[in-house]
Formats: structure tokens, sequence, C-alpha cells
């Protein structure tokens, strides 16, 4: 193996979670190369939504502000009934907590474009078309045995040579079929859900009745979803048999009577020249997660790690907070020294956060189908009957991305009084520094961040000296007063924010120290050393 074969992070799969990962860990100065076995991005639609947190991680990687030029808000979703009265409303609001729209529609190979265009202007990042990799090995070095860099076979289009390429990691971002979660011998957990639905995308300029969300219908017999992707852009989903066609004389029948409570076509659907179906496509919709999600530094992300429903819209969104949750941990032990363990913290953040989207998810499909099984009728009755109690749509709609459990970088002081600010993720406002107006997290930069509301205590300095954490004072932000209120609420003079910008650990009110840097120091003692070279010590919390 020569120097020049080997990379710190190769990364199979150039989907948007693979693309966004290389460029995460581009912010933290990482190089990665990304092999993609198709030479140009898929050009038909998949996913079509994303949420507020989304948006923010769109702005971490420096898109953003094109991506608002292709995306459309929409007012949330609808559970209907067969007669398309209102079972549940899960409202989303045009301005999240994120800095952005809690909902936003979108065609995906136009976000995956964009990425690509981003990558390509970073130094750190190769993207390799027409390369697929077919086996992903994890070398043995060293007299104990321990674990030497990841071995990465892969051949080039039009070519039977096989090459290969040793990484420090490997990130498998390579979808539901991933050869990455084959070789870490990970397997599927089955949660129970599967069904054969026909996904349709349309292009029409007629005019087609919709209250710009989705829409859920509740049916046994015909449950469907539809939803405004853009200004003449539609998506509907039928639960329909993969032999039942859509196109010829009578599939176009078939399709002018599923479309008819939304829009209106002529009897004649053949000579409609204004209502173009871009595709339409089968899918066995599936709730799966993998009992692992890595092992050494070789890691499963998106569909390789979880397969969920769509009736949420988080399918992708669970993938890209795969990439902004492992890349700066990966990303301080590669270039910062520190400690393995901090990758452990992946799976135990991200698993349980991807399950419980999953059983949402779920949850909205039982309402929707009740399932297929002898208990359905049942089940689709209490789903139904759930959702109509008042606050429960409210509790839902909210719950998509609840808080991180307590861990090693989520530390926790009892509830006594205020909310638990620990494992949330801090809200971004927009605020004014040095005359100009910001986002925060352009403000808070790439790196650890404390937000405080009064003068650090010289505990509190020391932590983010040994950190590298800008210390901001809320009050010199000049922001609408959304943090203040933010800590208040929590009980917290201060927080220390992760560069995925959860909350680690606070300050409790009046008492100057952070909760417990005992549990967390170990894992980024050497993130900073002293001028003699030596790891920074973090000073440990007398908060009891």
């Amino acid at each position: 193996m020569s120097a020049a074969s080997r990379i710190p992070v190769l990364i199979i799969g150039a989907g948007p979670v693979g693309v966004t990962a290389a460029l995460l860990l581009a912010r933290h100065g990482v190089r990665s190369i990304v092999l993609e076995r198709h030479r140009d991005v898929y050009p038909l639609p998949r996913a079509v939504v994303v949420d507020d947190e989304i948006r923010r991680i769109l702005q971490s990687v420096g898109v953003h502000e094109e991506f608002a030029a292709i995306a459309r808000p929409a007012r949330g979703l609808r559970l209907l009934d067969a007669r398309r009265r209102v079972i549940a409303e899960f409202p989303r609001s045009a301005h999240g907590r994120h800095g952005f729209p809690q909902t936003s529609m979108f065609d995906q190979p136009e976000l995956e474009r964009l990425l690509r265009q981003a990558l390509a202007r970073r130094p750190e990042c190769e993207l390799r078309g027409g390369v697929e990799a077919v086996s992903v090995t994890q070398d043995i070095e060293g007299p104990n045995g321990s674990a030497g860099p990841v071995r990465v076979a892969f051949r080039r289009d039009g070519s039977d040579e096989v090459e290969h390429i040793w990484a420090d990691a490997v990130l498998g971002c390579d979808g539901a079929g991933s050869l990455t979660r084959d070789a870490i011998g990970a397997v599927w957990e089955d949660l129970h859900f599967e069904e054969s639905w026909r996904v349709i995308d349309v292009r029409t300029s007629r005019r087609v009745r919709t209250w710009e969300g989705a829409e859920q219908i509740c049916c046994p017999t015909r449950p469907a979803t539809f939803m405004r992707v853009g200004e003449d852009r539609y998506r509907w989903e039928f639960r329909l048999p993969g032999h039942e066609p859509l196109d010829g004389p009578e599939g176009l029948d078939r399709l002018r009577e599923l479309v008819a409570p939304w829009v209106d076509l002529p009897a004649d659907a053949s000579s409609c020249d204004d209502f173009e179906v871009i595709r339409q496509a089968q899918y066995t919709f599936r709730a799966r997660l993998a009992d692992r999600w890595h092992q050494s530094r070789v890691f499963l992300l998106g569909d390789a790690a979880h397969l969920t429903p769509p009736f949420i819209g988080q399918g992708l969104c669970a993938g890209l907070r795969d990439a902004h949750n492992l890349t700066w941990k990966l990303a301080r032990v590669l270039q910062q020294g520190a400690d393995d363990a901090l990758l452990d913290t992946y799976q135990s953040e991200r698993k349980p956060h991807a399950r419980h989207l999953i059983r949402v998810a779920v949850t909205v499909g039982w309402a929707m189908t009740g399932g297929q099984d002898r208990a359905a009728a049942i089940r689709r009755a209490v789903v139904g009957t759930a959702c109509r109690i008042p606050g429960v749509a409210a509790a839902v709609g909210r719950d998509l991305s609840p808080a991180l459990t307590a861990g090693p970088l989520v530390r926790r002081r009892p509830r006594l009084v205020g909310r638990v600010l620990a494992g949330t993720s801090c809200p971004q406002p927009w605020v004014i520094t040095d005359g100009r107006r910001m986002r925060l997290d352009d403000v808070l930069g790439e790196d650890f961040a404390v937000l405080t509301t009064v003068a650090p205590t010289p505990h509190v300095t020391a932590v983010a000296t040994a950190l590298g954490a800008r210390v901001i004072r809320v009050d010199e932000l000049d922001d609408d007063g959304t943090l203040a209120a933010w800590l208040s609420r929590g009980r917290s003079d201060a927080v220390l924010l992760r560069p995925d910008r959860v909350v680690m650990d606070t300050v409790p009110a009046g008492t100057g120290d952070f909760t417990d840097t005992a549990a967390w120091a170990p894992l980024m003692h050497t993130a900073r050393r002293s001028a003699e070279g030596r790891p920074a010590t973090l000073p440990r919390s007398t908060t009891r």
C-alpha cells in the first residue's frame, strides 16, 4: 500500500447523504473520495420533502440559498378519511425553530446537482463517477492484531480490473442493498410494515385541488398520498398491485379514476397533453433497522442503516441527520486525536432516533390502511380515534425530532424545574453582530460553542478553551429574545453546543459550572494541546 493510495475517508455512494457527508467533512478540513457507480445524477424524482432541521444542515454545507430557489414551503400533513374529511392535521410553520420553513417540497435531482456543484468547489473532496465498490475489508496490522486501514476494492466502468484503495474510515451511503452493511455483518431488524405502492410523478398545467400540503387518504381499500411538489409538479402514491398497469388505454382510464378527487381529466386521457406522467414506479415500502451501524471505522448511513415508509417524509431527512451526527466526531478523531470511543456515540444516538421516526411513520401508515392482517380494522379504528384526541396530532408533529437520549455527549441533570435542554437542538434565530444580520450558525462557525447570558466563570472559560469553543454572550447578539427565552425556560445560564448544534451540557442557573464534564472529557481530552504539547485538561464540574 503506497501513501498515495491511503486517504482519510472513503464514501461509497454519491446520493444526497454521501455528498453531504463529504461536504461536512470538508468543513473540518478532512479529505474524502466519493465513489459512485453512476456517472451522473439519477434524473427522475425520488425524495420530495425535507424539514427545517435538514435545511439547517444544507446551510452548513453552503447550499441553503440555492436550495431556497428550488424549494416550495408546504403547510403540513392532513389525514383524511375515504370521503376526504379531515381526521387530523399536522400543521407546519413557515418559520421553524431552525430558521427555515418546517416543511419544504423539492425535486431530488435538483438538490443533488446543487450538492455536487458544492462538492466540486471543495479541494478536500473528489467524486469518482463510473466506479463501483465490490468489497470492503478491515485490514489488521501490528503484533496485537489491532484494526488497520479499511481496504475497498472497486472496478471502473467498462473494466474488469479490480483496484484497491485504503482509508482510515469508510462511510457506506450505498442504499438499501448496501455492500457495506453486508461487509460488517449487519442484518435487518424487521419493524413490521411491508406494502406495495405505486408512486406517480406528474407535471400538469391543469387546475389541481390542493391545500398546499400533503394529504394521506386513510382508506383500507384505496389508501393514497397526494402532495404538490413544485409550481406544476405533483405526486400521487397509491397502494396498488405491481401487475396493475396505469399506461395504455385501459391504464389511463384507471389513472383518471384514481386522481379524480384532485384533478379533472378528459374522458380520453390519452389525448390530455397537459397532464404528463414523468415517472411511475412500483415500490415496496418497508420498515427496517440495521442491528449494527458500524464496525471499527466502517459506518452505515441513510438507507444502508434504516428504511422507513414515506408517510411522514423523513427518509432522506434521517440520512442527512446521520451525516451531521457522525462527521464532526470522525473529524475530531482523525484530526485531533480524540478517542475512538467518540465514534461509538454515532449508533447510540442515531439508532433510537431513527427507530422513533420509523414507528411514527408506521403509525401513520396504519392510520391510512390499518395494515393487512386480522387486527387491521381494529388497529385502524384505534389509530384514527387517537388522532382525533385534542393535542395528539400536535404532539406527533412536534416529536419528529425528539431530544437525544442521555449519554456521554448528552449530559442531563434531574428535571426539577424548567425544560431539559441537553440533547435538544439550539434554535437558530436571526442575530445582529458587528452590524450585520446573520443566521446564528453563521456566527457560531463549525466547531463547539458556548452561549451564555452571564459573564463566563473560570470553569466555563477553561472548558471552552480546551475544546476550542467560542464563548458568545447572548445579549451581544441583539437577537429577538429567542435565545435568552430558550435558556430561561431551561433554567440555564449557559449551554455548550456541539458542532451539530445539539446541547451537550448546561450551566444550571446560579451554579457557574457545567453539569458533568467528567463524563465526556475522556472522549475529548486531546482536542486541544497546551503550549508544551501536552493534552489540554478539562476541569471537573463541581455541580451535582
